[in-house]
């Protein structure tokens, strides 16, 4: 068996500079989800730390060189994407032993990628065009040169989920930090101990002043829910379920705080008649299982031609369940555990539903049994539902797990009518043996990001987000980048 306690030190909270316990000296367990025993424990920061932290931010932001030195905020950013690298073997023994990341997994999007993904926003700070000259214009009849700044919002609360946290976490608080904001980092419960470590690595490995960047560690979300209400903080970046962050928008309103939202999702993978079933078939379940189904922007609806969907959920099925639920420890796994009991309980809930609803499973279903270490983790084995429509609860709403829902099509238009007859927009995909129609169908998809024959849209330089419910606002990119800016005009004299 697999030595799983990762050799790190104790999880401790960031806050003005300094690592250390909760104030009230309290924490909780922090739990492998693929055993369910405990592998160390997080500081249970209180409504004393989080305003603490807030405090902190705030004065660094408004006292501090942090928000005008481009060359001190480069320089520090560069040596924490350097601990990143000096500490990559600890950190992602951590990311499968906390999030239950498969080890295949951990070395692309879960850990390498969004440490590669920080160096490319580094850059993008350290070339980008802080101002913009727009010459001389004359407004009654006066001579003025105009100059656009570009500068940071203020303190910026960032709120993080648990199923990627290494990349979500980076994703907000690299061009957050590089634009010249402050940070609060708070993470999510299920996860705290690897934010914890971005605060110490941060803490003894770079020249950050004290208070630009803190990590709390509340387990109560109405200690975490102060970071939204604040009127010390500018600018609230979360990523999670939709429900919360109309929560958190409801919160920031009275402060006219700006927020940035990626939440939710119930992707269409969308195969058209001439498409090369089996290939993109199969591809689709497989992306469904990887770590567990436990991404907002899976395509976790496959929506197929009528005329072919037996085989299709044929494919689905042996697919899924030839990859099976397994050690994320083991370099072959695809599908571990989901995050925690409450999430086993919560997908086994909506199979439940499923069967309630008129579908039936064609593979899968339940929850996975597993022996020895691992009969205690949270395993549910990868599911294909069939025999629903579009309509069904089980195609609307995001489950979160290793579950795929089969549904029918009958030609190009209802295809598009059922990937948009969705509350969400986040991401999806169109296959077809034609790349122009595919591309004509994507055209017609209302989500932030769409895979056209296989097409791969992830990377540090393209933003992501989404329609309608999926959110407000993009990551990644340089529009993520300028998610942290501020834009003022100045006119002096022609």
């Amino acid at each position: 068996m697999t030595d799983r306690a990762p050799a790190n030190p104790p999880a401790q909270q960031y806050v003005d500079g300094k690592l250390g316990a909760a104030g009230g000296g309290a924490s909780y367990p922090i739990l492998n989800p693929a055993t369910g025993q405990e592998i160390g424990r997080a500081p249970d920061s209180t409504a004393a730390d989080v305003d603490a932290a807030i405090g902190a931010a705030r004065r660094a932001f408004d006292a501090s060189g942090w928000a005008t030195d481009r060359a001190l905020r480069i320089r520090v950013l560069r040596q924490f994407h350097q601990a990143l690298l000096d500490n990559a073997d600890a950190l992602r023994a951590l990311t499968t032993a906390e999030a239950g990341a498969p080890a295949f997994f951990v070395a692309g999007p879960q850990f390498d990628t969004p440490v590669e993904s920080l160096k490319w926003t580094i850059d993008l700070a350290e070339g980008y065009a802080w101002e913009t000259d727009l010459g001389v214009g004359v407004t009654m009849g006066i001579r003025s040169r105009r100059t656009v700044h570009r500068e940071p919002v203020g303190v910026v609360a960032a709120i993080t989920p648990w199923n990627f946290p290494n990349q979500i976490n980076l994703a907000k608080i690299g061009p957050a930090l590089a634009a010249g904001n402050t940070v609060v980092l708070k993470p999510a419960p299920d996860t705290p101990w690897l934010a914890a470590e971005l605060g110490r690595l941060f803490a003894e490995c770079t020249d950050v002043p004290a208070g630009v960047f803190n990590v709390v560690t509340p387990r109560d979300n109405r200690v975490a829910a102060l970071l939204t209400s604040d009127p010390r903080v500018d600018l609230v970046s979360f990523t999670g379920s939709t429900a919360t962050g109309r929560a958190i928008a409801a919160a920031a309103a009275p402060t006219l705080k700006r927020v940035f939202l990626e939440l939710g999702g119930k992707s269409a993978a969308i195969v058209l008649d001439d498409a090369n079933l089996k290939a993109v078939v199969g591809a689709t379940a497989f992306a469904a299982s990887v770590h567990a189904g436990q991404g907002c922007a899976i395509t976790t609806r496959l929506v197929v031609p009528r005329e072919r969907y037996d085989e299709a959920v044929e494919i689905a099925a042996s697919t899924m369940a030839s990859l099976g639920a397994k050690d994320p420890a083991d370099p072959g796994t695809i599908c571990g555990p989901v995050i925690s009991a409450a999430q086993r309980d919560r997908v086994k809930s909506y199979l439940d539903l499923a069967l309630q609803e008129g579908g039936r499973f064609a593979t899968g279903g339940g929850i996975a049994e597993q022996d020895g270490e691992l009969a205690g983790g949270f395993w549910i084995q990868p599911t294909v539902i069939a025999g629903l429509d579009n309509t069904a609860r089980v195609a609307q709403e995001e489950i979160f797990g290793p579950v795929l829902t089969v549904i029918a099509h009958d030609g190009d238009d209802d295809a598009v009518r059922i990937a948009n007859e969705s509350p969400y927009g986040l991401s999806g995909s169109v296959d077809s043996g034609d790349l122009e129609r595919a591309k004509a169908v994507a055209a017609r998809i209302r989500t932030g990001t769409v895979g056209v024959n296989g097409g791969l849209w992830f990377g540090a330089d393209a933003p992501f987000g989404g329609y309608k419910q999926s959110g407000i606002g993009r990551e990644m990119g340089v529009a993520g980048f300028e998610e942290y800016l501020e834009t003022k005009t100045t006119a002096e004299p022609a």
